[in-house]
């Protein structure tokens, strides 16, 4: 009996131990909770929309030459009636105008850059961006230009082809253009400047370089229509035939044209908004202002040449002699406002805390 007792006693014992040592032992491990930072490298993939803000070219055509004016205006002079007179250079006038590019279309690409996350709030970065871009824009323009020139010749039989009811001479220039922009690619290297509102969310500020391969293109053509009206027959009509040369000829023009292609460089500007949705990748939105200057089309010469071959008195023309020459030069601006969604992957984002000691 007293054994069974002592025996009972031993086993209370080591059983009250056992529950001891197990009280005694460490819990089981537990790895913190990441450490939420934007501090690292990054890559993604963006797509968006980009339209223009400065949207009008603007062509100015200067006169290279007039030869109607300058014949019309120094035949004859004591003839001419007063304040009449052809202007040299006025029909540079038709070619002269405003085309308004509305410029526009998808943009998409990739970025990489570099965050540092200094403090709980704060994020200083750099990030560069290239993209394939088709924003394009293309117009047309109409202009015009008018003047005249009279004579009145004193009623005199034989050599006076204005004697009757004067002779009136007028021509009007119709100057028709078309501008095409496009810009194909767009990079840009910026600086960026964050607020983190959360520990997954992120608004920032952006500014740097842009540049990117753009295209222009202008076309210039014009049509002059000249009238000639009261001339009449000299005595003797046959040497001298004036009235054939009354009514109205169209004469068109050899169309000038120009072409640009290249990089500009420039600057652009910003800002958005990102979110770390889950660890390491981020969705973000951004809108973004760039500029890439303008270029000048200088076209080659709009040309109008004669229709036929005049012999009369100090006008001695001949069939395809130049006329009038002019060179319309064309100013188209490249930049506009992209907005853009993208997607990044995070290398260093999440990264666990450091371990002190396991058991």
């Amino acid at each position: 009996m007293i054994a069974r007792i002592i025996t009972g006693t031993v086993a209370a014992a080591t059983m009250a131990g056992s529950a001891y040592a197990a009280d005694l032992r460490p819990p089981a491990y537990v790895p913190p909770a990441p450490i939420l930072t934007w501090t690292g490298f990054y890559v993604g993939l963006n797509a968006g929309y980009g339209g223009s803000v400065s949207s009008n070219a603007t062509t100015v055509s200067l006169p290279l030459f007039d030869g109607v004016a300058l014949a019309a205006n120094t035949l004859d002079p004591p003839r001419q009636l007063a304040g009449t007179g052809l202007v040299p250079g006025i029909t540079a006038l038709a070619n002269s105008g405003v085309v308004h590019l509305k410029q526009n279309g998808f943009i998409g690409g990739g970025q990489i850059g570099y965050n540092y996350q200094w403090g709980p709030n704060f994020l200083v970065g750099l990030e560069a961006d290239f993209q394939g871009a088709r924003i394009r824009g293309s117009g047309d323009y109409v202009g015009t230009s008018q003047d005249s020139i009279a004579w009145k010749d004193p009623i005199f039989p034989g050599l006076a082809p204005c004697s009757l009811v004067g002779c009136n001479f007028s021509r009007t220039a119709l100057g028709f253009g078309s501008v095409t922009a496009t810009t194909n690619w767009l990079g840009t290297v910026r600086g960026r400047l964050g607020y983190v509102v959360t520990p997954t969310l992120l608004i920032f500020g952006t500014a740097g370089v842009a540049y990117g391969g753009v295209r222009a293109s202008a076309n210039h053509s014009s049509i002059s229509i000249a009238t000639l009206t009261g001339a009449n027959d000299a005595l003797f009509p046959t040497p001298f035939p004036y009235s054939i040369f009354n009514g109205t000829r169209v004469v068109p023009s050899i169309p000038g044209s120009a072409i640009f292609s290249g990089t500009r460089v420039g600057w652009t500007a910003g800002g958005g908004v990102e979110w770390m949705f889950m660890p390491n990748w981020s969705l973000k939105a951004e809108g973004l202002y760039y500029d890439l200057g303008s270029v000048a089309l200088q076209s080659s010469s709009v040309n109008l040449l004669s229709p036929l071959t005049v012999t009369l008195g100090g006008i001695n023309v001949r069939a395809g002699q130049l006329l009038v020459a002019n060179a319309p030069i064309t100013h188209v601006r490249f930049g506009g406002v992209i907005a853009r969604a993208g997607i990044n992957y995070h290398f260093t984002w999440g990264a666990p805390a450091p371990v002190v000691a396991r058991y």
